[in-house]
């Protein structure tokens, strides 16, 4: 029996999110043209869905306290509504520049969103036992998402060029 409190679905669909950046990062180095550019294309917006949902995560988690008194934490007060559009308004510029520079641009998004969660799902969390997995998890996803990113983003401006 795992000692992991993440329940196994959400493992499951975590991980599962990982495919199409691996695949489409696979197909944008293998593939012949025009799938390679097809794929570049469909990793960016995958790459822009997942950013956004990361940042909404803020917004999931602190929705049970609108209606109620102001916390006094001015991240549950304020900063995490503001910070939770901040992704999906960054990835959805990067999906309308040149597709390799965007794809940086997630990635380092995605990386820059991990930096500041860490510091701050914590006040989502009551058990710090899933708090340390679920970031477990995440930092994995993370590091693997963004490397797929700016894997193909080198390969369509130093391999393919």
């Amino acid at each position: 029996m795992s000692n992991n409190p993440l329940p196994p679905l959400v493992l499951k669909l975590g991980y599962a999110g990982l495919i199409p950046f691996v695949g489409l990062a696979l197909l944008v180095q293998l593939a012949p043209t025009p799938i390679n550019y097809l794929s570049a294309e469909s990793l960016a917006g995958y790459g822009a869905v997942i950013t956004s949902f990361m940042g909404a995560l803020h917004w999931g988690a602190n929705l049970h306290n609108l209606g109620k008194a102001t916390t006094g934490d001015r991240w549950l007060d304020r900063n995490a509504w503001i910070w939770g559009v901040i992704p999906a308004l960054v990835a959805w510029v990067a999906l309308h520049i040149y597709i390799p520079v965007g794809l940086f641009i997630m990635a380092s998004t995605l990386i820059i969103q991990r930096n500041i969660d860490q510091n701050t799902y914590r006040l989502y969390f009551s058990d710090e036992t899933a708090c340390a997995a679920f970031m477990a998890m995440r930092n994995r996803l993370t590091y693997i998402a963004a490397f797929c990113l700016a894997w193909a983003a080198v390969v369509i401006l130093f391999i393919q060029a």
